[in-house]
Formats: C-alpha cells, sequence, structure tokens
C-alpha cells in the first residue's frame, strides 16, 4: 500500500529533479552539472532532514529516490529541448517547482511529528524539507539562495507545515494531515505567484 509519505516523497522528488535540473541549463552547465543540480535539489532536503533526526538518509538506502530524482532530469532536459530554450519562468518548471514545495513540505512534518519532534521542531523540519534541495542547489551555481531574499516561498512551507502539526495534535485521522499541508503549501504558493507576492525587505 502506498502511504502518504511515500506519494509525497515520489512527487517531490521528480518535481525537484525537474526544477534543479532547469536551474543548471540555465547556468549553461554540461551535462553532468545539469544531472548534480537535479538530484541535489531533489534530494538534498530529505538528507538534511534525515540528519537532523538522526536517521540514515533513505536516498542513501535505497535506489528509488535517485531513480526518480534522474527521471525529474531527464523530464527537464526533454522540457528544454521542446522549448528550444530557457523555462525559468515557463509554467512547465513553476507548476513542478511549487508542487514539489508542497510534497516536501508534507514528507518533512510527516518525519518531524513521527521523530517526536516539539511544534517548533516539525515545522522546522517541514520548512527545511521543502526549501534544503534549492538552496543547497543555489549555493552550488554560487548564488544566494533565493529563498533568503526572494518570492514567497519558505513562508509557504512554514504555513503547511504549521496546518500538519495542529491536525495531527488534534487527533485528526491521516491522510488529512497531510493532504491539507500540501494544500495550504501548494495554494499559498500558486497564489503568490500569480500576484507576486514577496515578503517586505529591511530598508
Amino acid at each position: 500500500m502506498l502511504t502518504p509519505f511515500a506519494a509525497m516523497n515520489a512527487i517531490g522528488t521528480v518535481a525537484f529533479g525537474v526544477a534543479g535540473a532547469s536551474k543548471g541549463v540555465d547556468a549553461d552547465l554540461d551535462y553532468l552539472g545539469v544531472t548534480v543540480l537535479g538530484v541535489v535539489t531533489a534530494l538534498g532536503g530529505g538528507i538534511t532532514r534525515d540528519l537532523l533526526v538522526g536517521r540514515v538518509p533513505s536516498a542513501l538506502t535505497a535506489e528509488t529516490d535517485v531513480l526518480l530524482a534522474l527521471a525529474g532530469v531527464g523530464f527537464a532536459i526533454a522540457l528544454v529541448r521542446a522549448e528550444r530554450g530557457s523555462i525559468a519562468d515557463s509554467p512547465l518548471l513553476t507548476i513542478p517547482d511549487a508542487i514539489g514545495l508542497a510534497a516536501f513540505t508534507a514528507t518533512g512534518a510527516i518525519v518531524g511529528v513521527e521523530s517526536g519532534l516539539s511544534p517548533f521542531g516539525v515545522v522546522v523540519c517541514a520548512t527545511l524539507t521543502g526549501v534544503g534541495g534549492g538552496a543547497l542547489r543555489d549555493l552550488l551555481a554560487q548564488e544566494v539562495p533565493f529563498v533568503l531574499h526572494e518570492d514567497f516561498y519558505a513562508t509557504c512551507a512554514i504555513a503547511g507545515g504549521t496546518v500538519f502539526w495542529v491536525l495531527w495534535t488534534v487527533e485528526v485521522a491521516p491522510p488529512w494531515p497531510t493532504a491539507a499541508c500540501v494544500a495550504v503549501a501548494l495554494g499559498l504558493r500558486l497564489v503568490a505567484m500569480r500576484r507576486g507576492w514577496s515578503l517586505p525587505t529591511v530598508d
């Protein structure tokens, strides 16, 4: 039986593989560089999360996650070739990225509650899983991680993780906490992209 964690992990891994590889294509990296960025984006957040809670990262013990990440990389390359250019601002990239954010936020929240973390810990775990891979990708591309200075992004993960913890605490039956987490994170992200939301800067 496919668990909520497994379903969200698979969706997030493929989606972030697409997003990371597309970033590599835009940076004019070779095939290896594109693949590295795709795999790091897809797996980096989950690996960091698992190390944080004292677990052996699942990406290092099974082939499935790596294969899903590579599938995302292949899909991104195919998209770029089909579009004959950058897809950085295309829905073909932004929508999978939003889906990946929401899916990984949910997996992080699940791991957080199963590890017995505090409410703060659950939200941190959810947020780190959602944005960690993208932050590592940007560092490899020698950029300041965009979650620190652009867009309404990490906030969506924080909101989704908070909703998950609240529903889990009041003992709402699975998979509804997961579904609500994904709905909130994805919904906020899509609305933010459509309306151009961003957090204010310090002037």
